[in-house]
């Protein structure tokens, strides 16, 4: 994965995301995400994102929620709040996301439609300094509450657990290996899924332009 936060100035910025993910044991595609916004910070603390996304997902697990792979577009607002104690960094992500994801009807001629669908997700951050000034533990937990037409029986959408070892490789870049517990309660109310992923995360937040000698 790669996550990108990029200022341009001392207020605008540039969201760069992608995603690559993969399913038994890296042998199959599970998804590919891409997820571009725009930022604006309003001083260290906070900041607020606009942007797209675009999501391939493909059958996947013991008990595959679709039988084909399908396209996704997604339009997502964020806030993101940031504070410390201590020496212990925290993180607060609000998110809302508006889905367009495509499905398969047959009923009785095989046709194509999108079918809207709303989420609401928040995330809280705790980054760990550890002895060695480059190294640091990193700690989340997200759940996703889905809202509005076609919810389906599920309120959760899912939540995702995660814990990391992270080495900052620069001012601007770091480098994560974590494992994440993924819980999905299915849309048709029968079936939880507990997924055991492995993840590696760059993160940058470089900037896009040298900042102006007076």
């Amino acid at each position: 994965m790669y996550f990108g936060d990029h200022p341009v100035d001392k207020h605008w910025g540039i969201h760069l995301e992608g995603q690559a993910r993969r399913s038994t044991y890296v042998s199959s595609w599970q998804q590919f995400l891409l997820r571009p916004g725009i930022n604006y910070t309003f001083n260290p603390h906070v900041m607020v994102t606009a942007g797209y996304a675009f999501a391939y997902t493909y059958p996947y697990g013991d008990y595959p929620s679709t039988r084909r792979a399908f396209p996704e577009h997604r339009y997502w607002e964020q806030l993101l709040l940031r504070n410390k104690l201590g020496q212990v960094g925290f993180q607060h992500r609000l998110r809302l996301e508006q889905r367009m994801i495509h499905t398969n009807v047959t009923s009785p001629v095989p046709m194509q439609q999108w079918q809207w669908r709303q989420r609401f997700r928040y995330m809280l951050r705790g980054d760990i300094p550890l002895p060695n000034k480059r190294l640091y533990l990193g700690i989340y937990d997200e759940f996703f509450i889905n809202f509005g037409a076609n919810r389906g029986l599920r309120y959760l959408d899912q939540n995702r657990a995660y814990g990391a070892l992270g080495v900052k490789l620069s001012p601007f870049e770091k480098f994560e290996v974590g494992y994440m517990h993924q819980y999905v309660p299915q849309r048709n109310g029968l079936i939880v899924e507990h997924n055991h992923t492995l993840q590696f995360a760059l993160f940058s937040n470089r900037p896009f332009r040298s900042p102006r000698k007076e």
